[in-house]
């Protein structure tokens, strides 16, 4: 199934991905994909051992970290960063599959010294964090997701709970860009079940 690294890319993908991408350009398709829950790369890669874990329905329902374990580092890709998280529905991803990803995410690192050092995430977009980083994160998801779902429990429409600003108090840190927490907000509520 793998070809070793020879004189080419090679861009590995969960197969969510290869079946969204048939009839695109090859060059914007995955050389190789898994349908795992995980893959653990043979031979090992500069002598660090890599594995790929897929995180299901997350930003979208292909997104896998890449976990290189001797260095402990982890790319998050588009799971985790200095952003309110993009859920793309259309491309199966929903705020429930990002919580449970940034829990998983939770249980594969580990904090250094008083929480700092430790595992290093690297993120898809923004600056490289640590685990009471990601902490920080996931616990911010959480509580937006169940404002917003209270809210949407009590019969609030979209529009109301955008009046709400359920993000209030974390946009300084993570709605710098315009727009982003009424985006966040808005996919929040049309991926939270009914």
């Amino acid at each position: 199934m793998f070809r070793p690294f020879i004189n080419a890319m090679k861009i590995i993908g969960h197969l969510a991905i290869l079946d969204r991408t048939i009839g695109l350009p090859t060059n914007e398709q995955p050389t190789d994909t898994y349908s795992t829950p995980d893959l653990k790369l043979q031979p090992y890669f500069n002598g660090d051992g890599i594995q790929i874990i897929h995180m299901p329905a997350a930003h979208t329902d292909g997104d896998s970290v890449v976990w290189f374990r001797g260095s402990d580092v982890i790319s998050t890709g588009d799971l985790f960063g200095d952003h309110y998280p993009v859920i793309d529905m259309d491309s199966g991803g929903t705020i429930q599959g990002v919580i449970d990803g940034l829990n998983n995410l939770m249980d594969l690192v580990f904090p250094g010294y008083m929480s700092q050092e430790g595992t290093l995430l690297i993120p898809g977009h923004g600056k490289i964090g640590d685990s009471s980083d990601l902490a920080y994160y996931q616990e911010m998801v959480t509580i937006i997701r169940d404002r917003i779902k209270d809210m949407k429990s009590k019969g609030m429409t979209l529009e109301q709970v955008k009046a709400a600003k359920p993000t209030f108090d974390y946009d300084p840190i993570y709605g710098r860009n315009p727009g982003a927490p009424d985006r966040f907000v808005e996919q929040v509520y049309l991926s939270l079940k009914e």
